[in-house]
């Protein structure tokens, strides 16, 4: 089963990316997350360190565009699949570098795409 990388990942469980890994979880999707606080959700640790995260089918981002910057090298050296930007992560800029190096760009939520089957 492919992996997904919950990047923006919250100890909150009122956060969307926490419900992401929740729901990830429930579909057996392989769930590990980055965030700035560590800690677990569900059985999920939260790194902050993306060096320990490989063989990353899907990025989906809980992340403002202006804090992306600083991360758009370190994403595209995972070569994901696809990177999701969930509502308040469009990127355009971060759209263009992720085309050039053939990830596909996926403007949606994950959290839609997953109770309809559509992941």
């Amino acid at each position: 089963m492919s992996k997904t990388l919950v990047f923006g990942a919250s100890l909150n469980p009122n956060r969307y990316s926490y419900l992401a890994i929740k729901k990830l979880k429930e579909k057996n999707i392989t769930t590990v997350a980055f965030g700035k606080n560590l800690g677990t959700v569900l059985r999920v640790q939260i790194k902050d360190n993306l060096t320990e995260f490989q063989n990353i089918n899907t990025v989906t981002l809980y992340l403002n565009p202006s804090k992306q910057v600083e991360y758009y090298k370190d994403i595209v050296k995972l070569q994901p699949k696809r990177v999701i930007f969930n509502p308040g992560t469009e990127n355009l800029d971060f759209y263009k570098i992720l085309k050039k190096n053939n990830i596909e760009v996926v403007v949606g939520c994950t959290l839609v795409m997953l109770a309809t089957n559509q992941y």
